[in-house]
Protein backbone atom coordinates (compact mmCIF):
# COMPACT_ATOMS: atom_id res chain seq x y z
CA UNK A 1 0.00 0.00 0.00
CA UNK A 2 1.29 3.70 -0.85
CA UNK A 3 0.51 6.39 1.11
CA UNK A 4 0.69 10.38 0.55
CA UNK A 5 3.00 10.77 3.43
CA UNK A 6 2.99 14.74 3.24
CA UNK A 7 -0.11 14.70 5.16
CA UNK A 8 2.06 13.39 8.15
CA UNK A 9 2.36 16.23 10.73
CA UNK A 10 4.98 14.45 12.90
CA UNK A 11 6.92 11.43 12.90
CA UNK A 12 7.75 9.10 15.27
CA UNK A 13 9.78 6.18 16.07
CA UNK A 14 9.04 2.92 18.27
CA UNK A 15 11.46 0.52 19.64
CA UNK A 16 10.78 -3.24 19.97
CA UNK A 17 11.86 -6.36 19.42
CA UNK A 18 10.79 -7.58 16.26
CA UNK A 19 8.89 -10.39 17.33
CA UNK A 20 6.77 -7.97 18.73
CA UNK A 21 6.48 -5.93 15.90
CA UNK A 22 5.52 -8.36 13.31
CA UNK A 23 2.46 -8.75 15.66
CA UNK A 24 1.65 -5.76 16.01
CA UNK A 25 1.76 -5.12 11.66
CA UNK A 26 -0.47 -8.80 11.69
CA UNK A 27 -2.84 -6.95 13.96
CA UNK A 28 -2.83 -3.20 12.54
CA UNK A 29 -1.42 -1.91 16.00
CA UNK A 30 0.98 0.22 17.17
CA UNK A 31 1.64 -0.89 21.01
CA UNK A 32 3.80 0.59 23.32
CA UNK A 33 3.82 -0.56 27.30
CA UNK A 34 1.81 0.67 30.08
CA UNK A 35 4.09 3.57 30.97
CA UNK A 36 3.56 5.05 27.71
CA UNK A 37 0.20 5.79 27.01
CA UNK A 38 0.41 9.69 27.24
CA UNK A 39 3.20 9.23 24.49
CA UNK A 40 0.90 6.97 21.98
CA UNK A 41 -1.68 9.63 22.88
CA UNK A 42 0.57 12.46 21.16
CA UNK A 43 0.53 10.30 18.19
CA UNK A 44 -2.16 11.86 15.90
CA UNK A 45 -3.87 10.93 12.59
CA UNK A 46 -1.90 10.03 9.61
CA UNK A 47 1.25 10.66 11.90
CA UNK A 48 4.26 8.35 10.24
CA UNK A 49 5.96 5.71 12.63
CA UNK A 50 8.59 3.97 11.72
CA UNK A 51 9.75 0.88 14.25
CA UNK A 52 13.72 -0.01 15.02
CA UNK A 53 14.15 -3.48 16.83
CA UNK A 54 17.58 -3.74 18.76
CA UNK A 55 16.75 -7.71 18.54
CA UNK A 56 14.76 -10.76 16.93
CA UNK A 57 13.20 -11.33 20.03
CA UNK A 58 13.41 -10.79 23.84
CA UNK A 59 16.66 -11.28 25.47
CA UNK A 60 17.97 -13.87 25.88
CA UNK A 61 16.60 -16.08 22.98
CA UNK A 62 16.96 -13.11 20.91
CA UNK A 63 19.45 -12.70 18.43
CA UNK A 64 21.21 -9.10 17.86
CA UNK A 65 19.51 -7.48 15.42
CA UNK A 66 19.31 -3.60 14.64
CA UNK A 67 17.37 -2.94 11.90
CA UNK A 68 14.15 -0.72 10.80
CA UNK A 69 11.29 -3.76 10.48
CA UNK A 70 7.92 -1.49 9.70
CA UNK A 71 6.52 1.58 8.59
CA UNK A 72 3.25 2.87 8.45
CA UNK A 73 0.85 5.94 9.78
CA UNK A 74 -1.73 6.31 12.53
CA UNK A 75 -5.22 5.67 11.61
CA UNK A 76 -8.46 7.23 13.26
CA UNK A 77 -9.27 6.28 16.82
CA UNK A 78 -8.02 6.66 20.07
CA UNK A 79 -5.53 4.83 22.38
CA UNK A 80 -6.88 1.97 24.32
CA UNK A 81 -6.17 -1.22 26.26
CA UNK A 82 -7.42 -4.51 24.61
CA UNK A 83 -6.05 -7.28 27.21
CA UNK A 84 -6.65 -7.58 30.98
CA UNK A 85 -4.38 -8.98 33.12
CA UNK A 86 -0.79 -7.37 34.58
CA UNK A 87 0.78 -6.32 31.24
CA UNK A 88 -2.05 -4.42 29.95
CA UNK A 89 -0.27 -2.67 26.75
CA UNK A 90 -1.50 0.50 24.82
CA UNK A 91 -3.08 0.73 21.57
CA UNK A 92 -3.65 2.43 18.51
CA UNK A 93 -4.91 1.38 14.79
CA UNK A 94 -2.20 2.30 12.52
CA UNK A 95 -1.77 1.31 8.64
CA UNK A 96 1.69 -0.59 7.69
CA UNK A 97 3.32 -0.48 4.51
CA UNK A 98 3.40 -4.03 3.31
CA UNK A 99 5.85 -3.27 0.56
CA UNK A 100 9.14 -2.85 2.62
CA UNK A 101 12.14 -4.66 3.70
CA UNK A 102 13.91 -4.32 6.79
CA UNK A 103 16.91 -1.69 6.81
CA UNK A 104 19.91 -1.68 9.45
CA UNK A 105 20.28 1.27 11.19
CA UNK A 106 24.60 1.30 11.05
CA UNK A 107 24.59 2.78 7.20
CA UNK A 108 22.46 5.43 8.56
CA UNK A 109 23.31 6.67 11.87
CA UNK A 110 26.01 9.14 9.85
CA UNK A 111 23.14 10.83 8.13
CA UNK A 112 20.39 10.81 10.81
CA UNK A 113 19.14 13.74 12.49
CA UNK A 114 19.08 11.95 15.72
CA UNK A 115 22.32 10.07 15.97
CA UNK A 116 24.51 12.34 13.58
CA UNK A 117 26.64 14.20 15.87
CA UNK A 118 25.26 12.20 19.15
CA UNK A 119 27.66 10.18 20.42
CA UNK A 120 25.09 8.83 23.08
CA UNK A 121 21.89 8.00 20.16
CA UNK A 122 20.88 5.09 22.05
CA UNK A 123 20.01 6.75 25.07
CA UNK A 124 17.20 8.27 23.05
CA UNK A 125 15.97 4.29 21.81
CA UNK A 126 15.17 3.96 25.77
CA UNK A 127 12.37 6.11 25.62
CA UNK A 128 10.39 3.30 23.65
CA UNK A 129 8.80 5.99 21.34
CA UNK A 130 10.09 9.44 20.79
CA UNK A 131 9.50 11.97 17.70
CA UNK A 132 12.18 12.06 15.08
CA UNK A 133 12.39 14.99 11.80
CA UNK A 134 10.48 14.26 8.88
CA UNK A 135 13.64 14.29 6.99
CA UNK A 136 14.90 10.84 9.64
CA UNK A 137 11.63 9.47 8.47
CA UNK A 138 12.17 9.99 4.80
CA UNK A 139 15.86 8.41 4.89
CA UNK A 140 14.19 5.18 6.92
CA UNK A 141 11.33 5.02 4.34
CA UNK A 142 13.70 4.89 1.04
CA UNK A 143 16.08 2.79 2.83
CA UNK A 144 13.07 0.11 3.67
CA UNK A 145 11.23 0.23 0.07
CA UNK A 146 11.71 -3.11 -1.68
CA UNK A 147 13.91 -3.09 -4.50
CA UNK A 148 11.68 -3.31 -7.85
CA UNK A 149 13.29 -5.22 -10.70
CA UNK A 150 15.15 -2.31 -12.21
CA UNK A 151 16.82 -2.02 -9.11
CA UNK A 152 18.35 -5.33 -9.35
Amino acid sequence: MQYNWSVAIRYWMGVAQREHVRRCVRVGVAQVGPGLRRALEELGEADGLVYYSPRTAPAPDGDRLSAFTAIGRIAVGPAYQEFPGAERPWRRRTEYETDVVEAPIRPLLPVLDFSREHRDWGFRLRAGLFEISRRDFEVIRRQMRRPSADDR
